[in-house]
């Protein structure tokens, strides 16, 4: 079983910063690609930003130059830095992760999508 735990949401005022960490544990082999999600009320969930595991980054529109993205591949971690809140950036923000695990003794994997259960950030006006 892999589970993933975010930390870090809170209560900001435009203009503020947090941030957020994803820590994956469990039956995991090694992570590819990791990311985080948002969902605002009344809204699909939307990709934030995201990670390969060699470091490559992509980022929505509307975060470029405010929120950053990094990961740690040893300790399965992965943060996310936000700066200058806007009230729009209000939402319940996921952690994802592609996990490879070994699943018998030859050695084979599998490569599985896995979720936390979110945090909310909320940014006042």
């Amino acid at each position: 079983q892999v589970r993933l735990v975010e930390s870090g949401g809170g209560l900001v005022q435009r203009g503020g910063s947090l941030r957020l960490s994803c820590s994956a544990s469990g039956s995991i082999n090694s992570i590819n690609d990791m990311a985080w999600y948002r969902q605002a009320p009344g809204k699909e969930r939307e990709l934030v930003a995201g990670v390969t595991r060699g470091g490559n980054t992509n980022y929505a529109e509307s975060v470029k130059g405010r929120f950053f993205i990094s990961r740690d591949n040893t300790w399965n971690t992965v943060q996310l830095e936000m700066n200058s809140l806007e009230p729009e950036d209000t939402a319940v923000y996921y952690c994802y992760a592609q996990v490879r695990k070994v699943v018998n003794v030859e050695g084979a994997t599998v490569t599985r999508n896995y979720w936390g259960e979110g945090t909310l950030v909320t940014v006042s006006s």
